[in-house]
C-alpha cells in the first residue's frame, strides 16, 4: 500500500509541475509539430532555432513592447523546458506502460483523478497527451491513458479536435465525441461501449479490435431458436445435445436442459410459455416443464431424425416431422400420437400450424410444399416451384400468407387460398435455412448459408435491411412478440439478439460495474440515488433514464444512501467506516462523518432533515446533528451488526435491525431504547415504519418478513416469503402495500391489510438488495446483485419501459440544436440501457473509408448505420 502510495505521489507530482505553464503553448507545439512533421520531438524541443521559431509564433499579433517581448521569451522558454523535462519523465513512466482503465489499476486511477481533477492546466496538458498521439507513436500508451482520465473526470470532450489520435489498450466507456473530429484515428482494443459520435466525422479511420455490449451474443452452437410467448426467455437447441434457456434482458443463461443424446435440431414453446418441445437426432421428442426445468415426457415413435416440432395455436397439438419422412401430430394432454401423415418422398425439414390451427404446412427435401387438413388429415394442396430442397416454412399472422425458403437461395410467398406463387425473393447467396413474419406480418426476416440475415418487406417483396455479424451460417431466426427483437442462431456458436427498429431500449440505469446495494428516490421524484459495491454512488435523470452524477470519494463499498428530506443533501455509508454528506446541486462532498470503527450499513434522516441515524458493523447506532456535523448520541444495545435504521413518520422514534436477531426501537430524544422486537430467528437485514408510524415492517433470513404493532411491541403478522431471504422492504405512502426485494432474484408486494402476496416482480438476474417506493406510490425502484437499477409500474407489475405510451413524460427524447447545416438531431449525453450493457450513439456521424471492426473481426458498420450514422461513399454511389 505505502508503495502504490509513493507511486501515485510520483505520478501526481509530475503532473503538478505543469501546473504554471501557458496552456496556449500546447497548441502552438502541436501545431509546429504537425507542420514540421516532427518524430523528434525532444531534439526540436532542445533545437535553440526552433525555440526561436516556437518565440516567434508566440508572439505573431501580439502588440508588445521589446522588454515585453523578452518577458514574454523568458517566460515560454522556461515552460519548453518544463513540457520537455515533463515528456521525457512520462516517456519513461508505468504511466506510458500500464493499463490505468484496468481494473487492477481502478483505485489508483481513482486516487489519481481525485488528487488532479480540479486543475486546469493539468486537464488542458492531458488533451495535449492524447493530441500528441497523432504525431509521436513512442507515447500511445501515455495518451490512451490520459484520455480514459479524461472521459471519468467527465472532462467536456465535445466539439474538440481529435484527428490521426491513436489509442490503444482502454476504456473510453461513456465517452462523449459529440461533433468531435476523429478522422484518421487509429483505435485497437478499445471498449467503445456508450461512446455518443453524434455528429462527429470520422474520415479514413481504423478502429479495429474494438469492445462494445450492443448486441448480446450468447455462446452455444444454435440449430434452433424460439422465444418464449412473453419474449423474456429464448431457448436454443444446440449440436453440443443440449437445449438452453436465455434471459432475454440480460443476455444470461437462466437453465441448461439435458436430455436427449444427439443433436438437437427444433426447439418449440407452447401458447401459454409452460412447456417446451424439442426434436432431436436421437428420434425423440421431449416435452419440458419450463418452470421447473424437468422432462414432463418423451414422445417416440419417428424411426429417424426428429428435425421439426411446432406446437398448434390452441397448445392441445403438437405436430413433427422427420427424416423417416412422415408428418406426426400427438395430442398433448395424453401424450399419445393421434395421427401419421404420408406424402413427402424425403425428409420432413419445416412445419408450421396456421393461425387458426386447422392446417399444418411442411416443407420438404423433395422440394415440395404440402398443406395438410389438421381435421380430415388430407393433402390440400401442394405448392411446387422450388428447384431444390424446402428448409422452412412459416404462415403469416393472418393465415393467408405462406413464406418458404430453400436450398435453392430463394424465399417465395403464396397465397394459401389459391396455392399459387405470390412472389420470389431473391438476395441471399446461399441455402436460405429459416424464415419467419414478424408479429405484424409486414416484415420476414431470413436466415441463410451466407452469414446473412436479411428482413424483407412483405408488400413490396423488396429488401429492407441486411444484417451481418455472424461468421458462418445462420441457422434460425425468430420474432420476439413484440417484433422489436429479432433472434438469430449461427454455426458460428454464437446466439445474437437485434433490435429491428435500431433505438427503443428498456430503461435499466445501468453504469454501476459491481451490485447495487441501495437506492433512494428524492423528495420530488426526479432523482434516484444508488451505492454500490463498486465504490461510487450515482444520481439518476428518473425522467430521461440519463446518469446525472457519479459522486467518487468513498475508498470501499456503498451499503446505503438517503436523501434529505428537501433534497438538497445525500448522506452515504460505507465500509471504509465513514458517512459523508454530498451537495446534491454541485456534486461536491460536504462533509465526512467519523465516529464508526468499522463499516457503515444504513443511514437514514429523519423527517426534518435535522438528525442523521447510522448503523454500524460496531453494534452502534449514532445520531449526527445535520448542521453541526457533530454527534449527537450513540445508541447501544445490539450485539451485532446493525444492518438497517429507520425514523418514524413524526421522527421520534427510530428503529433498528441487527445480526443479533432482534429489532429495537428507540426514543430519538433521549437517545434511551423503548422496545426490543423479538420473534426473528434468524439476522433482521431491514426495518421500515408505515407512513402512520403504526406499523413497522421487519424482512430477514429464511422466510422472514414480520409485521408489528409500535404500540404494543407485539407481532401482528408473519408474511410468507417462502425460503428466500428479504434484503430489503418497503412502504408504499398510502401504507397499503409492501414491498420486499429477495435472494431470489425478485420483488414482492404485499398486501399489510391481509399479509397475502398481490405481485411478484421478476426480471432481476440476481439478489435485489434494495427497493424504494416513489412519493406518489405508482413507482417502485429496485437495486440488484446484477448491477442494475429497475424502476416498475406498481399498477401493472410490469418494468417500465422507454416505448411504453404510458410513460412518454417520464422519457422524453434528448435533443439539442441541429448540428450546423446537418440535418440530424443529436444528443449530447450518453444513453443507458438495458442489461448490463451502455448503448452506443452515432446518429449523424459523418463516416467515409473507415474500417470498425470488433474484436471478434465482425464488420460494425451496420451497427452505426443502425445508429443513424451517414456512409458518404454510399452517399457518393448514390
Amino acid at each position: 500500500m505505502d508503495q502504490t502510495f509513493q507511486e501515485l505521489e510520483v505520478l501526481a507530482d509530475i503532473f503538478y509541475q505543469i501546473k504554471d505553464v501557458d496552456e496556449n503553448i500546447f497548441g502552438v507545439i502541436l501545431e509546429i509539430f504537425r507542420n514540421e512533421i516532427v518524430q523528434d520531438w525532444i531534439g526540436f524541443l532542445s533545437d535553440q532555432r526552433n525555440q526561436k521559431h516556437l518565440e516567434q509564433q508566440i508572439i505573431q499579433g501580439v502588440n508588445l513592447n521589446q522588454v515585453e517581448i523578452q518577458q514574454k521569451f523568458s517566460a515560454f522558454r522556461n515552460d519548453i523546458k518544463i513540457i520537455s523535462d515533463v515528456l521525457k519523465q512520462l516517456k519513461g513512466h508505468d504511466f506510458n506502460n500500464k493499463d490505468y482503465s484496468s481494473e487492477e489499476n481502478y483505485e489508483f486511477t481513482l486516487n489519481l483523478i481525485n488528487s488532479i481533477k480540479d486543475d486546469r492546466q493539468i486537464i488542458q496538458f492531458l488533451l495535449f497527451l492524447v493530441r500528441i498521439t497523432s504525431i509521436d507513436n513512442t507515447l500511445i500508451k501515455c495518451g490512451s491513458n490520459s484520455l480514459h482520465i479524461l472521459v471519468q473526470m467527465k472532462v467536456d470532450t465535445r466539439e474538440k479536435n481529435f484527428e490521426n489520435i491513436k489509442i490503444q489498450n482502454t476504456s473510453l466507456v461513456g465517452a462523449n465525441f459529440v461533433r468531435c473530429n476523429l478522422s484518421g484515428s487509429e483505435f485497437q482494443n478499445v471498449n467503445i461501449s456508450g461512446m455518443n459520435l453524434n455528429g462527429a466525422l470520422l474520415l479514413n479511420c481504423k478502429w479495429k479490435n474494438l469492445k462494445i455490449n450492443e448486441l448480446n451474443k450468447l455462446n452455444g452452437q444454435a440449430c434452433s431458436v424460439c422465444f418464449s410467448p412473453d419474449g423474456n426467455i429464448l431457448a436454443s437447441g444446440s449440436y453440443d445435445h443440449s437445449i438452453r434457456l436465455w434471459d432475454v434482458k440480460t443476455g444470461q443463461q437462466i437453465a441448461k436442459l439435458d436430455g436427449h443424446t444427439s443433436i438437437v435440431y427444433s426447439v418449440c414453446f407452447s401458447p401459454d410459455g409452460n412447456m417446451l418441445v424439442s426434436g432431436s437426432r436421437d428420434k425423440s421428442i421431449l416435452l419440458w416443464d419450463v418452470k421447473t426445468k424437468k422432462i414432463i415426457a418423451k414422445l417416440d415413435g419417428h424411426s429417424s431424425d426428429v428435425q421439426a416440432v411446432c406446437f398448434s395455436c390452441d397448445g392441445k397439438k403438437l405436430a413433427s416431422g422427420s427424416r423417416d419422412k412422415s408428418v406426426r401430430i400427438w395430442d398433448i394432454s395424453k401424450r399419445q400420437l393421434k395421427v401419421k401423415l404420408n406424402g413427402h418422398t424425403s425428409y420432413i425439414q419445416s412445419l408450421c400450424f396456421s393461425p387458426d390451427g386447422n392446417m399444418l404446412v411442411s416443407g420438404s427435401g423433395d422440394k415440395s410444399i404440402l398443406l395438410w387438413d389438421v381435421k380430415t388429415k388430407k393433402i390440400i394442396a401442394k405448392l411446387d416451384g422450388h428447384i431444390s430442397d424446402v428448409q422452412t416454412v412459416c404462415f403469416s399472422p393472418d393465415g393467408n400468407t405462406l413464406v418458404s425458403g430453400s436450398q435453392d437461395k430463394s424465399i417465395r410467398l403464396w397465397d394459401v387460398k389459391t396455392g399459387e406463387k405470390k412472389a420470389k425473393l431473391d438476395g441471399h447467396t446461399s441455402i436460405v435455412y429459416s424464415v419467419s413474419f414478424s408479429p405484424d406480418g409486414n416484415t420476414i426476416a431470413s436466415g441463410s448459408n451466407d452469414k446473412s440475415i436479411r428482413l424483407w418487406d412483405v408488400k413490396t417483396g423488396q429488401q429492407k435491411a441486411k444484417l451481418d455479424g455472424h461468421t458462418s451460417a445462420v441457422y434460425s431466426v425468430c420474432f420476439s412478440p413484440d417484433g422489436n427483437t429479432l433472434a438469430s442462431g449461427s454455426d458460428d456458436s454464437s446466439i445474437r439478439l437485434w433490435d429491428v427498429n435500431t433505438g427503443q431500449q428498456n430503461v435499466k440505469l445501468d453504469g454501476h460495474t459491481s451490485s447495487v446495494y441501495s437506492i433512494c428516490f428524492s423528495s420530488d421524484r426526479n432523482t434516484l440515488a444508488s451505492g454500490s459495491q463498486d465504490k461510487s454512488i450515482r444520481l439518476w435523470d428518473v425522467k430521461t433514464g440519463q446518469q446525472k452524477a457519479k459522486l467518487d470519494g468513498h475508498t470501499n463499498a456503498v451499503y446505503s444512501v438517503c436523501f434529505s428530506p428537501d433534497g438538497n443533501t445525500l448522506a452515504s455509508g460505507s465500509n471504509d467506516k465513514s458517512i459523508r454528506l454530498w451537495d446534491v446541486k454541485t456534486e461536491q462532498q460536504k462533509a465526512k462523518l467519523d465516529g464508526h470503527t468499522s463499516a457503515v450499513y444504513s443511514v437514514c434522516f429523519s423527517s426534518d432533515g435535522n438528525t442523521l441515524a447510522s448503523g454500524s458493523d460496531d453494534t452502534s447506532i449514532r445520531l449526527w446533528d445535520v448542521k453541526t456535523r457533530q454527534q449527537k448520541a450513540k445508541l447501544k444495545g445490539h450485539t451485532c451488526i446493525v444492518k438497517s435504521i429507520c425514523f418514524s413518520s413524526d421522527g421520534n422514534i427510530l428503529a433498528s435491525g441487527s445480526n443479533d436477531n432482534s429489532i429495537r426501537l428507540w426514543d430519538v430524544k433521549t437517545g434511551k431504547q423503548k422496545a426490543q422486537l423479538d420473534g426473528h430467528i434468524h439476522l433482521v437485514i431491514s426495518v421500515c415504519f408505515s407512513p402512520d408510524g403504526n406499523t413497522l415492517a421487519s424482512g430477514g433470513y429464511h422466510n422472514s418478513i414480520r409485521l408489528w404493532d409500535v404500540k404494543t411491541g407485539q407481532q401482528k403478522t408473519q408474511l410468507d416469503s417462502r425460503t428466500s431471504t428479504a434484503w430489503s422492504v418497503c412502504f408504499s405512502p398510502d401504507g397499503d402495500t409492501l414491498a420486499s426485494g429477495s435472494d431470489e432474484n425478485s420483488i414482492r408486494l404485499w398486501d399489510v391489510k391481509t399479509g397475502l402476496q398481490k405481485a411478484q416482480l421478476d426480471g432481476h438476474t440476481s439478489t435485489v438488495y434494495s427497493v424504494c417506493f416513489s412519493s406518489d406510490g405508482n413507482t417502485l425502484a429496485s437495486g440488484s446483485n446484477d448491477y442494475s437499477i429497475r424502476l416498475w409500474d406498481v399498477k401493472t407489475g410490469k418494468q417500465i419501459q422507454a416505448t411504453d405510451t404510458n410513460y412518454k413524460d417520464i422519457f422524453p427524447q434528448i435533443t439539442t440544436s441541429l448540428y450546423k447545416n446537418n440535418h440530424f438531431l443529436v444528443s449530447n449525453y450518453s444513453i443507458l440501457v438495458v442489461s448490463q450493457q451502455i448503448i452506443l450513439e452515432a446518429q449523424g456521424a459523418n463516416i467515409l473509408q473507415s474500417e470498425l471492426i470488433n474484436y471478434q473481426r465482425y464488420d460494425l458498420r451496420q451497427l452505426f448505420k443502425s445508429k443513424g450514422s451517414r456512409f458518404l461513399e454510399i452517399i457518393q454511389q448514390q
